[in-house]
């Protein structure tokens, strides 16, 4: 009895699963959408060759459909002179491995950025007593929402 039970629920399961995989959500198409879609794969070739492989006809035989125009690159002075500028300042990768550049590895034979100038302590402090004051304040990590917006009665509308 309850191989049979277990079969007519992995049955019934089968069933609505098929079902909702055969829905398509944007809606039916009309024999002719289908029509239309099939005969332009034809003619450009995007229809699958070989199974097995996933090989388009156009991958298999690309001399007997239209090509895509190739869009025009760097020329090769330009990529020698971003070569040199990338060695210059140490932008090449030392491993590819890890992804590090040079002047990651070696700071020192490298010239350093200018270090930009920040706010004083004394800046930062009155932002933040600002922001506790006003509920600009972050809330909670996680909903990204401010004091001000979730306690909107414990603060004064700003004017």
């Amino acid at each position: 009895m309850k191989t049979l039970l277990s079969t007519m629920a992995i049955a019934i399961s089968a069933f609505v699963a098929g079902q909702a995989l055969a829905a398509d959500p944007t809606g039916s198409k009309t024999r002719a959408e289908v029509k239309a879609e099939l005969a332009e794969a034809i003619r450009s070739g995007n229809m699958i060759a070989n199974r097995d492989r996933g090989v388009t006809l156009k991958q298999l035989y690309p001399n007997r459909y239209e090509q895509q125009p190739v869009v025009g690159g760097k020329t090769r002075a330009e990529v020698k002179d971003e070569l040199a500028e990338a060695i210059e300042s140490g932008n090449m990768p030392a491993n590819r491995d890890r992804g590090v550049t040079l002047k990651q590895l070696y700071p020192n034979r490298y010239e350093q950025q200018p270090v930009v100038g920040g706010k004083t302590r004394a800046e930062v402090k009155d932002e933040l007593a600002e922001a506790i004051e006003s509920g600009n304040m972050p809330a909670n990590r996680d909903r990204g929402i401010t004091l001000k917006q979730l306690y909107p009665g414990r603060y004064q509308p700003q004017s």
